[in-house]
């Protein structure tokens, strides 16, 4: 007999409705690792009927309303992301977990800039297909909900657990698309949430294990087999030498990790001389914060400061894997930023790639100092656009804490694709002022052409992006701040506590458009 614990609602329904009948019988041989996730919409006034989806309505048929009847029996329908979880209703699906979407017909918040709707569909889903895991179900159907792309985004965001290193194991669920609806966007919605997850197991593994080396080796394996258009490029410390970036090397130098400087090409526009998208991750590996070290409280994050390198390299890897008709650069210096003997020293001055010195009054103001080498690199290309990701600044995360990505750009065009972007995927941005005000801040430098830091302490965020901007001559750039995005505890339902890999899928919608734009 197939027994499992009920709330006190659902042993009432399984008593009123026979179902413990229905279990021996019917469901005798029925595989009981499968499940079904159907959507459930608010009532939006106490009297109405609880209104399912067009999945949902096509399977209480196909249980002669045995579903619904359930559903009455076991009180009000569940609230938005909650869910209800039924047994025995069909030999298919011995457990179906009925999840709850909220308003009916939801569109774009102008005032959340997000779109309801997907973004509802995308918790329930998850809320879902996480039940399902706990009722310990190999596989599970889900609903498309409407926005198949949506809810597959659902789905694979909220199973996806980084337990690499335990030996004890969650239940690993296989989801796919309940129905014959479109599974074009089904298979979008898995590569979109597939390159977040990427971005996030970069994130998430461990300093001692995800080296400088080793995010490279993994990012070139990922994207080799993504497509045949591409290449990838990992440049030792002499070639780093070469070209001059003293600001990157007086980083790296502390750690006995040695640098790497990766460079990823996609080829994926017909016209392989079309001016390339260009971007840049910031790639610390591990962040002590050199001489100017850190607390060693929550330290451990700062495996993750490597961020921004891991949002764009999988934004990359995914685009190949859509076949998009663009041409695309990846950069990211990767190495550690480590006190020892050789550490860069407050006080010390370094030579950017482009000339300009550097006066490092802080060590922890790492960061900019490897993107500055890179950002000039990237000028080399003759780029159509210049975007770089970063975990930048405490002081962004001060300000808009996990809300949204921080945007200094010079361009207002690329601001506007980004925002469309971000809509869409409910991974927000928002935009900051790259004010003369606070170039002014870093300029004004005792011994050398800028300062690492800011004069004043307010406005972190800001003297750092005009900081970047000494390094840029480029007319549509674009600097992504993600260190308030970097963790989740549980501001986004659909995705589990730790390392979000945001905003890689909003970075993959905004490498779509303009790939749309070209065809």
């Amino acid at each position: 007999m197939f027994l499992l614990p009920l709330p006190a609602a659902g042993r009432v329904a399984v008593q009123r409705l026979g179902v413990r009948r229905f279990w021996n019988s019917a469901l005798a041989g029925a595989d009981m690792t499968k499940g079904l996730v159907l959507g459930i919409y608010s009532m939006e006034k106490d009297d109405d009927m609880p209104q399912f989806t067009c999945a949902g309505e096509k399977f209480d048929k196909l249980v002669a309303g045995k579903l619904r009847e359930a559903l009455n029996i076991s009180g009000p329908p569940p609230k938005a992301g909650r869910t209800r979880t039924f047994y025995g209703l069909h030999q298919d699906f011995p457990s179906v977990v009925l999840v709850g979407l909220g308003k009916k017909g939801a569109g774009i918040d102008e005032q959340e800039n997000w779109h309801e709707g997907k973004e509802n569909i995308r918790a329930a889903i998850a809320a879902g297909c996480r039940q399902a895991q706990d009722l310990e179900l190999s596989s599970v159907e889900v609903d498309p909900c409407g926005d198949a792309q949506a809810a597959a985004e659902g789905a694979v965001l909220g199973l996806y657990e980084y337990d690499d290193l335990k030996q004890k194991k969650k239940t690993r669920v296989s989801a796919k698309l309940h129905g014959s609806g479109d599974q074009e966007a089904w298979q979008k919605g898995v590569l979109f949430a597939s390159g977040q997850n990427l971005a996030r197991h970069l994130m998430e593994t461990p300093a001692n294990e995800m080296t400088p080396i080793r995010f490279a080796e993994i990012i070139e394996k990922n994207l080799k087999s993504a497509s045949s258009k591409t290449e990838v490029y990992i440049r030792p410390k002499s070639w780093i030498e070469d070209q001059a970036m003293g600001s990157f090397l007086s980083v790296a130098k502390g750690s006995d990790e040695p640098p790497v400087f990766l460079e990823i090409h996609y080829t994926g526009s017909p016209d392989t001389s079309e001016q390339p998208l260009v971007f840049v991750g910031k790639g610390i590996t591990f962040d002590s914060g050199g001489i100017s070290i850190k607390a060693s409280a929550n330290m451990d994050l700062m495996r993750a400061d490597m961020g921004g390198a891991a949002s764009i390299c999988s934004a990359i890897v995914s685009a190949a894997k859509l076949n998009l008709s663009i041409n695309i650069i990846g950069l990211a210096p990767l190495c550690e930023n480590m006190p020892s003997g050789k550490a860069n020293k407050p006080g010390d001055v370094v030579r950017a790639r482009n000339g300009k010195t550097i006066q490092i009054d802080n060590t922890d103001a790492e960061g900019r100092l490897i993107l500055a080498d890179a950002l000039c690199y990237a000028h080399t290309f003759n780029p159509k656009v210049i975007i770089d990701a970063a975990t930048l600044t405490g002081a962004m995360d001060i300000a808009l804490g996990s809300g949204a990505t921080g945007v200094f750009t010079n361009s207002t065009w690329l601001w506007k694709k980004l925002l469309q972007a971000s809509i869409e995927t409910g991974d927000r941005v928002w935009r900051m002022p790259l004010f003369e005000h606070y170039t002014r801040q870093v300029v004004d430098c005792q011994l050398a052409d800028v300062n690492n830091v800011g004069k004043y302490r307010a406005g972190g965020a800001c003297t750092a992006a005009a900081f970047l901007k000494e390094f840029v001559t480029h007319p549509k750039w674009a600097h992504l701040d993600i260190a308030g995005v970097m963790t989740n505890k549980d501001e986004v339902p659909y995705l589990r506590k730790g390392m979000t890999g945001r905003p890689t899928r909003t970075l993959i919608e905004f490498l779509m458009h303009l790939s749309q734009e070209n065809a």
